[in-house]
């Protein structure tokens, strides 16, 4: 590995000597050129005398850019981020760095390795999980409730070497699996069970986007009702507390089931507020006791309880302003209302059976029994199909063997035919065949590079676009033997990908990539910005994902990630951004005037992210860049070395730039931060909750964006950063084409990766870039549709 490296860095120093390449390679062009300036330059220090760095380059040929190709492919990263040559000595000229790319490139993609990658027996995520059991059952599970944790590469919970089992995991797991059988199947003896609905968020007590127009503020949940029957919900926090300010002023609650209003009461108002304030906790008790025990006739299955505040008509007062720190005042915006806390659900009384219309009975029970004689065919059917969709395969007959036995067991409980049911989905999702992912080489294959067969594809497709597996019409085709035909299996990626569960690509691909999936990472001094709440927060991760779900599902063009003139906003997002002309909570889309907010750089989940608590870091920001956004990861600093930029107490208070300038003077500093400071320099003036700043006010003094970037260029503001990303159009697309394929395959990329990476990119500049593009390249290529033998050992 330090010879590697040692090659890579004395390879792109000894370039660097060079003046002007440019003239040369346009005289003698290709990839022989390139090796020939390695030969007159390169080779004055790297001989066999010498040995500088370790290397020799003497007598090596153009033939050894395949001999080590795992090198440079390291190389031409590197050019490609401006890393190397690094700051500090001579650079060559853009047109010599792009000329020197071209010319590796071509030689390693005119000769492309053999190597497609194993992925060794791939356990499903937490999410994926869960999602499967959703798509065989229709039983919504949160997966962070049942499952720990996985462990990421690379952002990605996906890839295959990191899914160990650990005994949490299976016990956690057995614990989700009777959970989804139960509520799937339902209560075969309906009896009375209490649930607790935890208070909402704090955010929650305002306007919330997605509630029904008209109405602020409330909870909003899905609840699986195991019968039907009456149901009694009693609402928690609405007896104004000790200090009942917010009964001052009437209000009127609903509650809505799957959008149908079932309660309308008053709350508040003078009746209610001389009631605690003369009959301390009786009179309290009077207004709760309203919202006890309320009855509601729901059917069995899962519904959407919304219980939330009409709206009202606002008034100004001194009360209703709120200091915003530094961040100025803010206006409330509504006359204060009572607090909604936790939620209790008792029931069901009076069960009348379960619905057959419960939609996981209709999924599960694709025959009913009339008499006791038709149980045990109408149960070995039932599972079959469940297991087909499940396993992602046919069921053989010892798989049948191995599973009626739990229909069996069950049977002889009280519930009967329904609880062997339950009993044989218990079993089925505990399967490893249903948790992990595996490939079989065919029964003769005596090869090192085997295709998937149809099953194997249409599972890697549905888990690759839908986080899922494969539903009744890929299994078809796969069934019919039609996946293997390329154009097939493109026709069904676009399928997948046009359907509403593609979502699965922003959420469980496109977030983590771009390391925005959790925002709550950063928490900004209270004390600094006034104006930050968990409201804004939540609207940082509404607007991001909206965003970057318009292109990728709108299937646009992936450079307008970093260009898009728009963005989705409400109110107040948008009065936090300061653009005017937005009302209310929902989002909507908003054309971006001030092209400073164009793209991803202009975003508050960006800019939050890449943040302290209580200062913006250029450092964070460049390195987001030129990971994210290049494809090109910065060197980790060196162990030891001090990376604390605060300003030392008693001293003045210096701008993050003066105490970035002292920290780089250091030797040891100046490679790597003059490669990653000036992107970050250059987005300076957003705060780190995303607002436009002209002045440091801890220096009291001007921010200074403007700077010089790596091989060459200046930028001053977001604008010229994203010019300097697209200068060369295709290094976004590769560096998002990258991590796509790393998340569709579940393994890191090798090098050998690479040459089908490109093409992809180049196929996909057909077609403008198009994101559908890029994911039928991967859904094409080798590395996609086959898989090599295990290393020996494994």
């Amino acid at each position: 590995m330090e010879h590697r490296w040692s090659f890579i860095v004395a390879l792109t120093v000894a370039l660097a000597a060079t003046a002007t390449l440019f003239d040369f390679f346009e005289q003698q062009p290709g990839p022989e050129a390139a090796w020939h300036v390695v030969e007159t330059v390169c080779v004055d220090c790297h001989n066999d005398a010498d040995f500088e760095g370790e290397l020799s380059l003497a007598g090596l040929t153009p033939d050894s850019i395949t001999e080590h190709r795992e090198t440079f492919e390291a190389v031409v990263h590197k050019l490609r981020g401006h890393l190397m040559p690094p700051p500090g000595t001579p650079a060559l000229a853009r047109e010599d760095v792009d000329t020197l790319i071209a010319g590796i490139e071509a030689v390693l993609d005119d000769n492309p390795p053999p190597g497609v990658g194993h992925v060794r027996a791939q356990r499903l995520t937490r999410t994926e999980y869960t999602g499967a059991i959703e798509g065989l059952l229709g039983v919504e599970l949160d997966p962070v409730e049942f499952l720990p944790t996985e462990i990421e590469v690379e952002g990605f919970a996906n890839i295959a070497s990191a899914l160990s089992v650990s005994p949490a995991f299976v016990e956690q797991a057995v614990g989700l699996v009777r959970t989804a059988a139960h509520l799937g199947v339902g209560e075969p003896v309906p009896r009375l069970a209490a649930a607790y609905i935890p208070p909402p968020a704090q955010s929650q007590q305002s306007y919330i986007d997605g509630f029904p127009l008209g109405t602020r503020g409330g909870t909003r949940f899905e609840h699986v009702f195991t019968a039907d029957g009456e149901y009694r919900m009693t609402i928690q926090g609405l007896d104004g507390g000790l200090y009942p300010s917010n009964l001052q002023s009437e209000h009127t609650i609903v509650v809505l089931v799957d959008g149908e209003e079932r309660l309308r009461l008053p709350i508040g108002g003078a009746e209610d507020l001389a009631r605690v304030d003369r009959g301390g906790a009786p009179g309290r008790a009077e207004i709760a006791a309203r919202f006890t025990d309320i009855p509601l006739a729901l059917t069995a299955g899962q519904h959407e309880v919304v219980i939330t505040f009409i709206e009202r008509s606002r008034g100004i007062s001194d009360e209703l302003i709120g200091g915003g720190g530094r961040g100025g005042l803010s206006y409330s915006g509504a006359p204060r209302m009572p607090v909604i806390g936790a939620v209790d659900i008792v029931g069901p009384y009076g069960a009348t059976g379960l619905a057959r219309s419960m939609e996981s009975r209709e999924l599960i029970f694709s025959c009913s029994p009339e008499i006791a004689e038709e149980e045990r065919a109408c149960a070995e059917r039932i599972t079959t199909r469940l297991a087909e969709r499940a396993f992602r395969r046919p069921i053989t007959d010892e798989d049948l063997a191995r599973l009626m036995p739990f229909y069996e067991m069950g049977r002889q409980g009280p519930g009967g035919f329904d609880e062997g049911i339950e009993l044989v989905v218990t079993a089925l999702l505990a399967s490893p065949d249903m948790l992990y992912r595996t490939t079989t080489p065919p029964g003769d294959f005596a090869g090192e590079i085997y295709p998937l067969d149809d099953y194997e594809l249409a599972t890697r497709l549905s888990f690759f676009i839908w986080g899922q597996g494969p539903d009744d019409v890929l299994l078809e085709r796969a069934a019919a033997g039609d996946l293997m035909d390329p154009d097939t299996l493109e026709a069904e990626a676009m399928r997948l990908l046009a359907d509403p569960r593609a979502r699965s690509l922003v959420v469980n691909f496109a977030l983590p990539w771009l390391d925005l999936d959790d925002l709550g990472s950063v928490v900004p001094d209270p004390a600094i910005f006034g104006e930050w709440n968990d409201a804004l927060r939540e609207d940082f991760a509404s607007e991001i994902e909206q965003f970057v779900s318009s292109i990728l599902q709108g299937d646009a063009d992936v450079r307008e990630l970093l260009t898009a003139d728009y963005s989705y906003l409400n109110e107040r997002l948008a009065r936090h951004y300061g653009i005017d002309g937005v009302f209310g909570p929902q989002f909507r889309r908003v054309e971006l005037a001030d092209a400073r907010r164009h793209g991803l750089l202009g975003k508050g989940a960006v800019l939050l992210h890449t943040s302290y608590g209580d200062r913006t870091s250029p450092v964070l920001r460049g390195a987001w860049v030129l990971e994210k956004l290049m494809g090109t990861p910065p060197t980790p600093p060196p162990p030891g070395v001090e990376t604390n930029l605060s300003t030392p107490p008693g001293e003045e208070p210096k701008t993050i730039r003066a105490r970035l300038e002292l920290h780089r003077a250091a030797d040891t500093c100046s490679a790597c931060h003059g490669a990653i400071d000036p992107w970050g320099l250059a987005l300076e003036n957003f705060t780190v909750t995303g607002r436009w700043r002209d002045d440091d006010r801890d220096a009291n003094a001007p921010i200074d964006a403007s700077t010089t970037l790596p091989g060459g260029g200046t930028a001053n503001g977001p604008v010229d950063i994203t010019a300097a990303l697209l200068e060369r159009p295709d290094q976004f697309v590769q560096a998002l084409t990258e991590k796509l394929m790393m998340y569709a395959l579940g393994r890191e990329l090798e090098y050998y990766d690479m040459p089908a990476v490109r093409e992809i990119v180049r196929a996909a500049e057909r077609e403008e870039y198009r994101f559908a593009a890029l994911v039928a390249g991967i859904v094409a290529s080798d590395g996609f549709r086959m898989q090599a033998m295990p290393p020996e050992g494994e």
